[in-house]
């Protein structure tokens, strides 16, 4: 079973209780189909051929003298897309159906004891094989390099973890079973905070590494409030964690170091150029962004110091430049 694909574990864990469930199935909502990779399929198909038709009656409509060829690429363009997104579609669908599944309040309806019995067994494992499913998706991200990979299984702990609390309200379990299911929990809360916490963290990393490599302040600035927002959200479920709080300090420091450094520099532009007045604003501007912003100490009050004394420069330059106009007007 650890060989075979996503696709195939997920299609395999409910055709292996088709036999001993077959009338409660039939009686099961269309929401407790299974999801079909045929259907899917079938219906970007049905959904490229319409919008070719639909787009080729316009274009005809409208004197195209080739309304094929607009047509055919869009459709052709819906179908790539949909062959691309194939894979995740399913694998999604087919974790909500095995989760869901498991706590279909149709199976813990039935009025024979028998079929109850069954139904809890099944749930149980149905569970234990998502929870086998979630180990496996976990060990591939940390194998591989993608930031995604682990948003992605922190996605799928929450369905889990969301499911089972679901069915152990619906005290549908023995005690031993129910035991299970806590313990099952416990392991797919702690995969859930170490790939959320490793997603924030090569992610925020990634982006602002970005950020330090571009060379405009607002690209700077965009590309390091992505990083942070990734941090963000991980802290709104891990609000203690430091790792998070020191890393969001640190990137709120670069903001505003990036924010200060580019008024300095405008302000050293207009100061050579001869334009005190503007030089003495844009110095002001930089001091409002260093003291508003997180900013260290030792950083901030030096950085304050040294702007106040090309302030007080400029200022005394453009007082002398004053006098000595109105000395020449006198004379």
């Amino acid at each position: 079973m650890s060989n075979n694909s996503a696709d195939d574990f997920f299609a395999k864990a409910p055709r292996a209780q088709a036999h001993g469930a077959a009338e409660t199935s039939r009686r099961r909502s269309s929401r407790a189909r299974m999801p079909s990779s045929v259907g899917y399929l079938a219906g970007a198909f049905v959904a490229a051929l319409a919008l070719f038709f639909g787009l080729w009656w316009m274009l005809i409509s409208g004197g195209d003298e080739a309304p094929w060829i607009p047509a055919g690429l869009a459709a052709s363009v819906v179908l790539l897309v949909a062959l691309s997104a194939r894979e995740v579609v399913m694998r999604r669908a087919w974790t909500k159906y095995l989760l869901e599944h498991g706590s279909d309040p149709s199976l813990r309806s039935s009025g024979e004891h028998k079929r109850s019995s069954s139904s809890k067994t099944s749930t149980s494992a149905i569970l234990s094989a998502a929870s086998r499913v979630i180990q496996k998706r976990s060990e591939e991200a940390d194998s591989g390099s993608s930031a995604e990979s682990h948003f992605e299984v922190f996605q799928l702990c929450q369905e889990y973890l969301a499911t089972t609390d679901e069915a152990l309200k619906s005290n549908n379990f023995p005690g031993d079973k129910r035991m299970a299911v806590k313990a099952g929990q416990e392991r797919v809360r702690t995969l859930q905070k170490h790939h959320l916490l490793t997603w924030a963290r090569n992610s925020s990393r990634s982006l602002t590494y970005e950020a330090q490599q571009r060379s405009r302040t607002s690209d700077k600035i965009e590309a390091a409030n992505r990083a942070l927002h990734c941090l963000e959200s991980a802290q709104k479920f891990y609000p203690e964690e430091a790792d998070l709080n020191e890393s969001s300090v640190a990137i709120r420091e670069f903001i505003a170091s990036v924010k200060v450094a580019h008024w300095v520099e405008l302000a050293e532009r207009s100061a050579f150029k001869g334009h005190y007045r503007r030089a003495i604003e844009r110095y002001k501007d930089a001091l409002f962004y260093l003291n508003r912003e997180t900013v260290k100490d030792e950083i901030r009050i030096p950085g304050a110091e040294r702007i106040a004394r090309e302030i007080e420069s400029l200022q005394s330059q453009l007082n002398a430049r004053k006098n000595g106009s109105n000395e020449r007007s006198t004379q």
